[in-house]
């Protein structure tokens, strides 16, 4: 039997984004680790004496998803590891983690922290190209773009059962940290006039009082969704109805149950993650592209890089002998 250590970037964290996130890299490592024991730990804050004792015990130690990696570490800290851990510590396993953002080349203080801290012997999962490129900067090459691991299962046969027309109803996200209260609510009035009824899902924790707001007539139209995953889930389960919105992953989990989803592009994730495997996005504030999403026939065609994921899988099997 094999210890596993997972680093659980929703642990501590008010983005139910990381929820959806972890739900998918649960599942891959029960997969790959069947007769393991799995030990949950959160992944941002200090480690103390229990969780370095729990690394200590840990045949592998995985930290999942999130954009954790950053070219000034010393300043934007989301690992919870120390430059006094990396002293006895140089194990740390990626499952689809991606930059912050779009930044300039990495420091030498990241680079020298995440050439410590990164497992040498290992293929690292990386969620974009850009993070790959990122890494490869600073001479860390074990690394190989699998995308993020919420979009696995996107396969051909599944996309082909997601609808290509508009349905009735429409769910839509904003994100807190990265407001435009103009281009939010034209895309939201767009909604409006075009869906029968439309939702709104409060992915973080800022999100409602964003949306509240807001200046907008017809607030009192829209349903607002209790701020949890499980509402999201129900509604997409038992409506027809499809996806707008800045969140990147209430827009994979759209497309996880089998719903039309366009993801309104605010940073680098959705934007990497699209030039790689052609995921539905548009620019906020690309009117045309929202028209034609809700107008058109508009098919998902997602290009999962699989011998990357099967190669990122598959290394796990000699390991484990």
């Amino acid at each position: 039997m094999k210890t596993i250590s997972l680093l659980d970037t929703s642990i501590n964290n008010y983005n139910l984004g990381n929820q959806i996130i972890m739900d998918s890299i649960h599942e891959i490592i029960d997969d790959i680790f069947p007769d393991s024991f799995i030990f949950r730990m959160q992944a941002s804050e200090k480690f103390g004496n229990i969780s370095k004792k729990h690394f200590k015990l840990s045949d592998f130690i995985f930290y999942g998803g999130t954009n954790a990696l950053t070219s000034n570490i010393n300043k934007e800290k989301y690992i919870g590891f120390s430059p006094y851990d990396l002293i006895s510590f140089n194990r740390l396993s990626l499952v689809g983690v991606g930059w912050w953002q779009y930044q300039g080349k990495p420091n030498l203080y990241s680079k020298i922290f995440l050439k410590r801290l990164l497992d040498n012997q290992i293929i690292h999962s990386v969620r974009d190209s850009y993070t790959q490129q990122k890494l490869a900067s600073i001479g860390i090459e074990n690394v190989i773009n699998t995308s993020c691991p919420t979009t696995w299962k996107l396969d051909q046969e599944h996309c082909e059962k997601i609808p290509k027309l508009k349905s009735d109803y429409a769910i839509f996200t904003l994100t807190d940290y990265n407001k435009n209260p103009s281009l939010d609510k034209s895309f939201i009035e767009t909604l409006k006039s075009k869906y029968s009824k439309i939702f709104f899902w409060p992915q973080g924790v800022g999100d409602l009082k964003y949306f509240s707001n807001m200046d907008m007539e017809m607030k009192n139209d829209i349903k607002i969704l209790p701020p949890n995953l499980k509402s999201f889930n129900n509604l997409l389960q038992n409506e027809k109805i499809d996806y707008v919105g800045t969140r990147l992953h209430a827009g994979i989990r759209a497309l996880q149950n089998k719903k039309r989803a366009l993801i309104l592009s605010i940073d680098n994730r959705s934007s990497e993650i699209s030039h790689d495997i052609n995921l539905n996005t548009s620019r906020r504030g690309d009117q045309q592209k929202l028209d034609f999403f809700i107008n058109n026939e508009m098919p998902t065609n997602i290009e999962l890089p699989l011998d990357n994921i099967n190669m990122w899988k598959s290394q796990f099997s000699s390991l484990q002998s």
